[in-house]
């Protein structure tokens, strides 16, 4: 492992405006350990891809863009699963913190142990993936903890983050009413919660995987509709 403070990019995007508050410079880490069937960066996967930047050169490519934050906007790391490098991804952070940058999180959980909370410690905003409705599912479909993503999401709220639940609504896998009543019951447990996101599941990923040489899983599954995303989302309200 590197003696100095570096994270594993996969990629940029220079100004988000769907990857939390206001207009964001997003950091795309490399590195997954989850099986999420719609997942649109499977070339992120990989834990040795990737290019590896410094804490400071990371930050000084975010300052670029300071005059685009505006009062809301910032840095948002996503993926892949950031919280793989959350040892120095803690130490980013805190540096964008000196430097007065607002920070995102965009991950679907990890159990909170010193690494993940020296993490929020210097996170503004979370924006956390709750994959499924039930334990089983998430184990089942998508390799991750249903438990797990609730301790995390109380770390966060411990912590003072502000929350952003997400869930993408995936045609005869997570598009049913009660399974979305049972997100928004989770979601609202939470003190710091802001907002309960439900995204619709989209194929633009194909082309990624027919030149990876690898499977879409829901290749044959329908995208999900408009009237259907706006049935579901007046449950969130």
């Amino acid at each position: 492992m590197s003696t100095y403070p570096t994270l594993r990019v996969h990629s940029f995007q220079s100004l988000g405006a769907v990857d939390g508050p206001g207009l964001r410079y997003v950091i795309f880490l490399q590195g997954c350990p989850y099986r999420c069937p719609y997942c649109h960066n499977p070339d992120t996967k990989p834990y040795n891809g990737g290019t590896e930047y410094t804490v400071n050169d990371l930050c000084d490519r975010a300052e670029r863009y300071r005059s685009y934050f505006g009062k809301t906007g910032g840095v948002t790391v996503s993926g892949g699963e950031p919280l793989v490098q959350r040892a120095f991804l803690a130490e980013f952070f805190a540096e964008c913190h000196r430097r007065g940058i607002s920070t995102c999180l965009d991950t679907a959980g990890m159990v909170p142990d010193d690494g993940v909370r020296a993490v929020l410690a210097h996170t503004d905003t979370v924006l956390c993936d709750i994959k499924h409705s039930t334990e089983d599912g998430c184990r089942g479909i998508f390799g991750t903890s249903l438990a797990v993503t609730n301790e995390f999401l109380a770390a966060c709220d411990e912590l003072g983050c502000r929350i952003r639940v997400r869930h993408v609504v995936v045609p005869s896998l997570t598009d049913g009413e009660d399974h979305i009543r049972e997100i928004v019951r989770m979601a609202r447990a939470y003190r710091n919660l802001e907002t309960i996101e439900l995204l619709p599941f989209r194929k633009l990923c194909t082309e990624k995987y027919a030149k990876l040489g690898i499977p879409f899983p829901l290749a044959d599954t329908p995208e999900c509709d408009g009237e259907t995303l706006s049935r579901l989302r007046e449950l969130t309200v």
